[in-house]
């Protein structure tokens, strides 16, 4: 029963508001070129995805982020569900790298390129690091916060080893790094199925550690202990509420 109503209502209504939500983010970008009145659309659309696929996500740790603070947030990354989730929860604005193919994808790659986000060609290492230094000198005149996943993809299981970029790109725009464990995710929509269960999700968030005394070359350090916190986090022992 729970696979019926994944195929027959919540994957038609998300496919719909992905579309109908695209364009209205793609029409307010018009009026508003820093990209935050999309932002906020993108998180209407992230509640609504998370709603009609009957996923609850509860939030703990928010209150240690400084509501105009500037933050790099770096999450473990097990679902397609787990963009929706931090949107729904971080209250900060922030923007994210996407693939360069994702670009692409009709109302998807329209609404990453009017919105700010900021394509990675994760293929070439040196289009990659170019990405990295433009995006960090962003960061560091626009104040704007990124998201990232450090582990280069969604994981079938487990926590994989974390990418240097998320740790270089906070200590090249001198900004804190916030760790960020996303919880009970992956049970509902396993990497690789359509099947969306319903459930309980906590999103937590953890202490964000400075980096403005770091230099490039203390990012191998930086990403452990990042990969370290994220770790901790996941192994909290409390339920998912």
């Amino acid at each position: 029963m729970s696979f019926v109503r994944s195929l027959l209502f919540s994957t038609p209504l998300i496919a719909i508001s992905s579309i109908v939500l695209g364009i209205v983010s793609i029409i307010v970008s018009f009026a508003d070129r820093t990209g935050n009145a999309a932002h906020q659309v993108a998180r209407l659309w992230g509640k609504t995805l998370l709603a009609v696929s009957f996923i609850r996500v509860s939030a703990s740790g928010v209150e240690r982020l400084d509501p105009k603070g500037t933050y790099i947030f770096v999450a473990n990354h097990a679902s397609l569900m787990d963009i929706p989730a931090v949107l729904s929860r971080l209250p900060q604005q922030f923007r994210f790298f996407a693939k360069k193919g994702l670009y692409g994808i009709p109302f998807l790659g329209w609404h990453l390129r009017r919105t700010g986000h900021m394509p990675v060609d994760r293929s070439n290492a040196r289009n990659s690091l170019k990405s990295m230094n433009e995006a960090g000198r962003i960061i560091a005149e626009r104040q704007v916060c990124m998201l990232l996943f450090p582990e280069g993809g969604r994981s079938p299981h487990g926590l994989r080893e974390f990418r240097e970029g998320a740790a270089y790109l906070a200590i090249k725009a001198g900004v804190p790094v916030v760790p960020i464990a996303i919880i009970g995710m992956r049970e509902l929509l396993p990497m690789g199925s359509i099947h969306i269960r319903s459930g309980k999700v906590s999103l937590l968030v953890g202490e964000p550690i400075p980096t403005s005394h770091l230099k490039p070359s203390d990012r191998a350090q930086l990403t452990e202990r990042l990969h370290d916190e994220v770790r901790a986090l996941l192994d909290k022992p409390q339920a998912v509420a």
